[in-house]
């Protein structure tokens, strides 16, 4: 069994986190992760992480995020990294957005980083 399956978790994603994920698979986000990290830190419950193909797509990826979540009230925290929009951070206290170019995703490893959280499946988008 390979590592990463052996940390995959079917399971519910709370309905926060589901949105943000809608949104970005609306803009088509790639290599779509989401880490529960309950029982690995204590600042965040969860990490959900994805890549653009480019700047203009990684902006657009956050953007999304943000309005999808906005329109239910919900804003984010701090948000880092949006000018350059290599990696884009959109923090909302329980659960923390990183939005990455390929490369930068690349160059940090955030689920090597965080290889002991388990892994939640997420579904593809019917296309």
């Amino acid at each position: 069994m390979a590592r990463t399956e052996k940390h995959r978790k079917p399971q519910r994603l709370p309905p926060q986190i589901a949105a943000a994920v809608a949104a970005a698979e609306d803009k088509k986000a790639i290599e779509l992760v989401v880490l529960d990290l309950r029982k690995a830190a204590g600042f965040t419950d969860y990490f959900v992480i994805c890549s653009g193909q480019n700047v203009r797509q990684v902006r657009a990826i956050a953007d999304a995020v943000t309005d999808g979540l906005s329109s239910q009230g919900v804003e984010p925290a701090h948000v880092e990294g949006y000018e350059r929009s290599e990696w884009v951070l959109l923090e909302y206290f329980d659960f923390i957005v990183h939005i990455f170019a390929p490369e930068t995703r690349f160059f940090y490893g955030l689920e090597r980083l965080w290889g002991n959280a388990e892994r939640i499946e997420v579904a593809a988008p019917a296309r």
